[in-house]
């Protein structure tokens, strides 16, 4: 029992180390999400909800292409638990050659819902807020699947000190950037919700940039880059990569189109529930960047064991994972409890907003367990790259259960904004709980 105690602090450790930097870096997304919303909300309440149906729409395109770049990290993981220095480098080079492929398609798919927006029932006001701010994400994509390939690298090799140093400097230039753009300081033009957007994509451009230049101007990755150089890109390879990537893809475009999409039955609602959809789901993602972020840590030290074969270091990997990730849920859900009559006058002053607020926070907080689960065994099962139970699970829990009870509750039984949200809770903990049976079956047949 000692030995074990023992074995599981080293984990705790581990996790906590590789875990801590992914947060602050997706914390650093979050308070980014914060300027925008309070900057822009500040602006104008109609630009606060052109950007709430944006941004959640626009979401689902930044998470499939995250995902899909997750396909990188079990690979690198297990050859950095073995030593393959070559292997790293080459997979690399035909990650990010799959990653720009898939860039150019979102590119293309995105540009069509744009160029249909106004087909999807929101107010007619806010559609020329909408277009413009959408076309200025929508050109960034290539450069943030550039940025998403080498974090994923390194992210799999341990060091995920580097992207979040590049990620909070990002973001400090794109709070920087919305402040002269959206108000027009400094001389430049007053763009409103279009200079948040441009603002987003130069920040994207800078911190794609600065990957390509650590990874191939530091000594510490110089095998690495050699590698990466002298490799070829391979067809069999890129496949793999995608297969083991676009599972994954699926499964988090799948669980943000149940909030994505839900953002269609809110505009039904109208532009005030609009609004208070945007600041919940504001809060929400800080839960949902600490909870992912330490999760993701768990698919790096379960790939890293999958590599040396160490199973029982795989499952005892995962289930230390678990309890970190709830107890974390935990705590932030305390104070969200306690904000939920105020958060919503940061980013607006309407009376209105802040009473729908303080209504749905009682459904995010109510969902955090089951998130939790779901994060962590869906990482583990990426970690020993076994990601097509992944597509199932997320297809059964979001679009079979998530979407039409969101849709029964809000709009057909009339419980506007909170009914859209309490199907969330329901999904997210079946998704939780299937992940889970998945992974330890997995670990039962060895």
């Amino acid at each position: 029992m000692r030995k074990s105690g023992e074995r599981a602090t080293g984990m705790y450790g581990a996790l906590v180390r590789i875990g801590v930097p992914i947060v602050i870096g997706q914390i650093g997304n979050v308070v980014l999400g914060f300027a925008d919303n309070i900057m822009v909300g500040h602006h104008s309440t109609e630009e606060l909800g052109a950007a709430g149906f944006v941004n959640t729409m626009f979401t689902l395109v930044v998470l499939f292409s995250t995902g899909f770049s997750y396909g990188l990290t079990p690979l690198v993981g297990s050859m950095f638990g073995r030593g393959d220095s070559d292997g790293i480098g080459r997979a690399v080079k035909n990650s990010l050659a799959a990653n720009m492929v898939l860039s150019v398609v979102l590119v293309a798919v995105a540009s069509v819902f744009c160029l249909n927006i106004h087909r999807f029932g929101q107010p007619e006001e806010l559609l020329p807020l909408m277009r413009p701010y959408l076309w200025v994400n929508i050109a960034s994509l290539p450069f943030l699947c550039c940025f998403n390939t080498f974090k994923q690298f390194f992210d799999g090799i341990t060091d995920t000190k580097t992207p979040m140093f590049i990620i909070i400097g990002g973001n400090l230039l794109n709070i920087f950037g919305n402040w002269v753009l959206i108000y027009g300081e400094l001389g430049a033009p007053e763009l409103g919700l279009l200079g948040a957007g441009v603002s987003t994509a130069l920040s994207r451009v800078l911190m794609a940039a600065a990957c390509v230049a650590v990874f191939f101007r530091m000594r510490r990755y110089e095998a690495f880059g050699r590698a990466f150089v002298a490799g070829r890109v391979s067809r069999t390879e890129a496949w793999r990569l995608a297969s083991l990537g676009l599972p994954v893809a699926m499964q988090l475009g799948m669980e943000t189109a149940a909030f994505s999409l839900s953002a269609i039955f809110v505009g039904w609602i109208g532009t005030t529930a609009l609004a208070a959809h945007q600041v919940t789901l504001t809060v929400s993602q800080l839960l949902y960047m600490v909870s992912s972020g330490m999760a993701a840590a768990v698919a790096v030290r379960v790939s890293y064991f999958a590599g040396q074969g160490d199973y029982g270091s795989v499952w005892r990997t995962a289930m230390c994972g678990m309890r970190l990730v709830l107890g974390i849920a935990f705590v932030l859900s305390v104070p969200v409890f306690l904000l939920r009559d105020t958060v919503s006058w940061w980013f607006t002053d309407s009376a209105e907003v802040s009473v729908l607020v303080a209504q749905t926070v009682f459904a995010l907080i109510a969902y955090q367990i089951g998130d939790g689960i779901q994060y962590t065994f869906a990482n583990a099962l990426r970690g020993i790259q076994c990601v097509r139970p992944l597509i199932w699970i997320a297809f059964f829990s979001y679009f079979v259960v998530s979407l039409p009870l969101g849709w029964l509750l809000g709009i057909r039984l009339g419980f506007g904004l909170v009914g859209v949200w309490c199907a969330f809770p329901v999904c997210l903990t079946l998704a939780g709980v299937m992940y889970f049976v998945c992974f330890k079956r997995r670990m039962e047949r060895g």
